[in-house]
């Protein structure tokens, strides 16, 4: 079906922020070294544009796959950002989910945009592409503020191990 309106169509992209504990009980955050400008050789959340086709949550389940190979972990959409400017290529919005799981039970490649990718801890973040450093202060904020029945109800594979991440983003 051809557009028949004269508005902007800003481009829509799924930005996945997981939180991963290790078997030390560590929490460590999956971040991505992007191989394409804009921002290549910069680290960067999981993620990438939706197709025409599909629903925003399957492209945050693709793009997860395709960069990380990562599949079955429970993703839950959290917040949308479209600051004007946020990303050079152009007007982008993004959705962003929130996801944890095991890394011992997860096991990681990179793939498709990703040249690398890394477990980071949270005590020792890098500088991050776009605005996703905001974007992971923002939802450490906003987690830190859930109380435990509100975690449990949003975010079930983030409460199993509430205290082992909580205690690293305060």
């Amino acid at each position: 079906m051809p557009y028949t309106y004269d508005y902007p169509r800003p481009a829509l992209t799924a930005d996945i922020l997981l939180l991963g504990i290790a078997q030390d009980q560590t929490a460590h955050l999956l971040l991505i070294e992007r191989k394409h400008p804009p921002f290549a050789g910069c680290w960067a959340l999981p993620g990438g544009f939706m197709d025409e086709q599909e629903p925003i949550e399957t492209t945050a389940m693709r793009e997860l796959k395709e960069e990380t190979g990562l599949e079955g972990v429970p993703l839950y959409q959290w917040r949308t950002y479209s600051t004007p400017g946020r990303d050079p290529r152009g007007r982008v919005v993004s959705v962003v989910f929130i996801g944890g799981c095991l890394i011992e039970q997860h096991p990681t490649v990179a793939a498709d945009d990703a040249a690398a990718l890394r477990w980071w801890s949270l005590h020792a973040l890098p500088a991050m592409a776009f605005d996703h450093g905001q974007i992971v202060r923002e939802a450490f904020d906003y987690l830190r503020q859930l109380s435990e029945s509100s975690l449990q109800y949003l975010y079930p594979a983030l409460a199993v191990h509430r205290h082992s991440w909580l205690k690293s983003i305060r």
